[in-house]
């Protein structure tokens, strides 16, 4: 989930924002607008053409002879996370529809709107969309740059730019004040997480648009997990989209707004070139747009054919639906043999106990992989986490939690030449009796279950849910993680291939401290 810390986000609505107070709205709201059709022509149809083709050679299909064909990649590597979102975007021809919680201003946030510009310049239509939360934390040394990202994100004729759940017209301050006296409102966030091009393929998952979700943050990256789909499935994300764009939850800059970002683009645009070229970070990256022809000739033969159901929370008009959390407590019961969890921000609950127990009880082998407290980002979380280790080992499940040391912290989180102080987990995924693939932005905690709206792509594909099966597994091994068990007298403690140890793993004092006070703070804010 990540909470805002100093995140830089590309927000339009403070290239013209105050120093304090209510001032006149730079924002307004927008009128309906629909994905395009899928593009007829490109690589990226050419590619779908080719999956389409395959159809009558998958025996497994059979079974699913009713249902959209699609294509799909497991994108396991940090590194190439970035990568193929890079190479969408460059194959893009007719659309590209974005949509994040977190877009930083950093040098993935850089290279990121430098080629969304790009495609925005070939004549490509471009939509963004991102919550407004990180509105609240800036530094001036970010300021500058997001400023600049931000002007020129308005000011392009062929990019359109959306806030989700915006505070609009007030300052930092202003802010503060809604959110203390809006609280029930403001605290409704967009944690959906996808990138779309030309309606043919699709990127979702846990990843934001920020250094450490791509592996190139010097102090801590995330090990996080998306899929890419080629087909069907991004018709499906293209109606999350929608959904969202379309909500009265949005607002749009207003004409004034833009014709001052106009009048900056062109030093603002020369400004950010400069910062590209300097970041030390994307050495491995090119800086300018490129063909991926031979990537995406070598992508076909392998991606992983199956159908798929792109599911997500709704705005409404009281607040955002629980419809993934239904579905979760609807379906996961429905496990016949195996259950195999990768989850950063888990909070089951009773009912989530219950439910394990119940799953065990039937002999459906289960293993949940999540943080330790030396892996998290958010504290307060294990504050509230802590006290379902054994509850949840009494069900008879398994459980592992992340070690910030881990073996593949080098091989897969962190992208050279970066090399961070430790890594956490940032992956929300499940396998379903090696035949279901679920990957996507939610997680298992109060706040993703009733606050924030999530998305997730439910993937029917033996192929790709033993390859994330078996990426669950390494990285719960004990190179990578901590299993946590039971002694004789009913005690906790923590095992990996070097040690046990009878108190949780922490990083530092601290870490225990904060631990501490967060259990003061309601769980149903986490």
């Amino acid at each position: 989930m990540t909470r805002p810390r100093h995140y830089l986000l590309i927000w339009a609505l403070t290239v013209i924002a105050g120093c304090a107070g209510p001032v006149r709205a730079p924002f307004e709201l927008p009128a309906e607008e629909r994905a395009l059709p899928a593009a007829p022509s490109g690589p990226l149809a050419s590619l779908e053409q080719g999956i389409q083709t395959q159809r009558g050679a998958l025996d497994s299909i059979n079974t699913q002879a009713d249902r959209p064909l699609s294509g799909f990649k497991l994108l396991d590597r940090s590194e190439e996370a970035l990568r193929w979102r890079l190479a969408l975007i460059d194959s893009a021809t007719q659309s590209i529809d974005t949509q994040y919680y977190l877009y930083h201003g950093d040098s993935t946030g850089l290279i990121f709107t430098s080629r969304l510009l790009a495609a925005a310049d070939r004549g490509v239509r471009v939509r963004v969309l991102i919550d407004d939360i990180g509105t609240l934390a800036l530094t001036p040394s970010q300021k500058k740059l997001r400023d600049s990202m931000g002007a020129l994100m308005i000011a392009h004729p062929n990019i359109s730019f959306r806030l989700f759940n915006s505070s609009d017209n007030r300052s930092a301050l202003g802010r503060g004040w809604d959110f203390a006296t809006e609280f029930e409102q403001l605290n409704h966030r967009m944690h959906n997480k996808s990138l779309t091009v030309d309606n043919l393929a699709t990127i979702i998952g846990g990843r934001n648009i920020g250094d450490e979700y791509m592996g190139l943050h010097d102090h801590f990256n995330f090990r996080d997990i998306d899929v890419m789909g080629i087909g069907a499935v991004a018709r499906q994300t293209s109606d999350v989209f929608d959904l969202f764009w379309n909500s009265g939850w949005v607002i749009h800059p207003n004409e004034a707004t833009r014709d001052k970002a106009e009048a900056a683009a062109p030093s603002q645009r020369a400004a950010m070139e400069r910062e590209l070229r300097r970041s030390e970070e994307l050495e491995r990256f090119s800086l300018t747009p490129r063909s991926w022809e031979s990537e995406l000739s070598a992508l076909s033969p392998s991606l992983h054919l199956g159908s798929s159901e792109v599911l997500t929370d709704r705005p409404g008009p009281e607040g955002i639906s629980n419809d993934l959390y239904e579905w979760i407590t609807g379906t996961i019961p429905l496990a016949k043999k195996e259950l195999l969890v990768t989850n950063a921000y888990l909070i089951p609950a009773a009912s989530g106990v219950s439910m394990l127990d119940g799953l065990t009880e039937k002999g459906v082998n289960i293993q949940i992989h999540t943080n330790s407290l030396a892996s998290h980002d958010v504290p307060a979380v294990n504050s509230h986490y802590k006290s379902w280790r054994k509850p949840i080992l009494q069900t008879g499940a398994s459980l592992y939690e992340a070690r910030h040391d881990a073996e593949i912290k080098a091989s897969v989180v962190d992208t050279q030449p970066i090399t961070a102080k430790y890594m956490g987990l940032h992956s929300k995924s499940m396998v379903i009796d090696r035949r279901f693939a679920i990957i996507g932005s939610a997680n298992l905690d109060p706040r993703s279950a009733f606050l924030n709206s999530e998305m997730i792509a439910v993937i029917d594909s033996e192929g790709l849910a033993e390859e994330l099966a078996q990426t669950i597994l390494r990285d719960m091994n004990p190179a990578n993680s901590w299993e946590v068990k039971l002694d004789d007298a009913g005690k906790l403690l923590w095992q990996n291939d070097v040690e046990t140890v009878q108190k949780q793993p922490a990083r530092d004092s601290f870490q225990l401290i904060e631990d501490w006070f967060f259990m003061l703070f309601p769980k149903r804010l986490y």
